[in-house]
C-alpha cells in the first residue's frame, strides 16, 4: 500500500518507515527536516502539495508528528508549539485529503495515554473517560482534530505510553543515574509507569494497518505496567549501583515545572485492552524482560 508518515525521522519514524518499506509498502515521509537521514526507497516530502493526485494515491495515513512534551519546561510558547505540531498539522492533513478524488483508507494516528490524566490505581482500558490537565486536553483536540480528518477512513488511534529504546526518547534519562552507580525513584515510587518498547510499538503500527477490526482508541502500552519502585528494581538487575534514594517531588517541579505533576510525579495504569483483543502479541511484554533486551 502507497502510506505517508508525518514525523518519519522522529524517534518512532526512524524505527517504523523502514518496517513499512520491509512489509512490502510505499513509504512517503513528510518531515520538516531538510536533510532528513536516507531510508532506502523512502520518498521525503516537505510539503503536502509535493504530493500529485497524478501518482498513486495515499492508501494509509500514519500520523506521528508532534513536539516532544518532555523537551522543554511547558512555557506558553512551548505549550502553543506543541499544539500547533500536532493539531493543526492534523487540520491541514485533512483539509489536504478532502481535496483529493480518492481519499485515504486507514488513519492511523498517534496520540498518548496522557488522554486519561492522573488515576492512581486505576486500571484504564479505552474505554475509560478523558482526565484533567494540559496533556490530556492536547491529546482530546488531536483526536479530535484527526477524526474530523480521516472522515470515513478507519481510524486508530494509538495512545502511546513512555515508549523505551536505548538510543532515544525517556530511557536515556531514565538510565542516567542507574549509570552512575544510583538507584532512584520519583516522590513515593508508587505511582504507575505505563511504559512499552520501541519495537513493540513499530509492531502495533504495522499491525493496526493490517487489522481491519481494530478502529477506534488503541492503548500502546506494554500488558504489564510497573510502579516507579518496580521499575527502580528492574533497572538495577541491568545497572550495578551504590545507592539507592527518591527524588523528591518537590526537586522534580523546581527542576520541570508543570510538566512534573502531569508526566512525573503522578501516573497511570493502562492496560493495553484493544490490541490484545486483536491478536497482537508482545515482544517485551515484562518490564524485565525489555530492559535486558534494550541493554543487550
Amino acid at each position: 500500500m502507497e502510506v505517508l508518515v508525518t514525523g518519519g525521522t522522529g524517534f518512532i519514524g526512524e524505527a517504523l518507515v523502514p518496517a513499512l518499506l520491509d512489509e512490502g509498502h510505499s513509504v512517503t515521509v513528510l518531515t520538516r527536516q531538510s536533510h532528513p537521514s536516507p531510508i532506502a526507497q523512502a520518498r521525503f516530502i516537505q510539503e503536502l502539495s509535493e504530493l500529485s493526485e497524478s501518482e498513486t494515491p495515499i492508501d494509509v495515513v500514519i500520523n506521528l508528528a508532534g513536539a516532544s512534551l518532555a523537551a522543554k519546561r511547558w512555557n506558553t510558547e512551548y505549550k502553543k508549539k506543541m499544539v500547533d505540531s500536532r493539531v493543526v498539522l492534523t487540520q491541514r492533513l485533512g483539509e489536504y485529503f478532502r481535496s483529493v478524488k480518492k481519499r485515504p483508507a486507514i488513519w492511523v494516528n498517534a496520540s498518548a495515554i496522557g488522554f486519561y490524566g492522573p488515576r492512581n490505581d486505576e486500571a484504564l482500558t479505552e474505554s475509560a473517560d478523558t482526565g484533567e490537565g494540559f496533556a490530556a486536553q492536547l491529546c482530546r483536540d488531536w483526536e479530535s482534530a484527526a477524526a474530523e480528518a480521516a472522515g470515513d477512513a478507519r481510524l486508530c488511534l494509538m495512545r502511546l505510553g513512555v515508549v523505551l529504546d536505548k538510543s532515544d526518547g525517556a530511557y536515556p534519562q531514565m538510565a542516567q543515574p542507574f549509570k552512575m552507580g544510583v538507584a532512584n525513584w520519583i516522590g513515593d515510587g508508587q505511582q504507575w509507569l505505563s511504559w512499552v518498547h520501541r519495537d513493540d510499538v513499530v509492531a502495533a503500527f504495522c499491525h493496526a494497518i493490517e487489522s481491519s477490526d481494530l478502529r477506534g482508541p488503541v492503548n500502546v502500552t506494554a500488558p504489564h505496567p510497573v510502579t516507579s519502585r518496580d521499575f527502580c528494581e528492574a533497572m538495577r538487575k541491568v545497572h550495578r549501583t551504590l545507592l539507592a534514594v527518591p527524588m523528591p517531588g518537590f526537586v522534580m517541579r523546581a527542576m520541570v515545572g508543570e510538566m512534573a505533576d502531569e508526566l512525573l510525579i503522578t501516573g497511570q495504569k493502562v492496560v493495553p485492552q484493544a490490541l490484545e483483543a486483536s491478536g497482537f502479541a508482545f515482544n517485551h511484554p515484562e518490564i524485565d524482560v525489555a530492559l535486558a533486551a534494550i541493554e543487550a
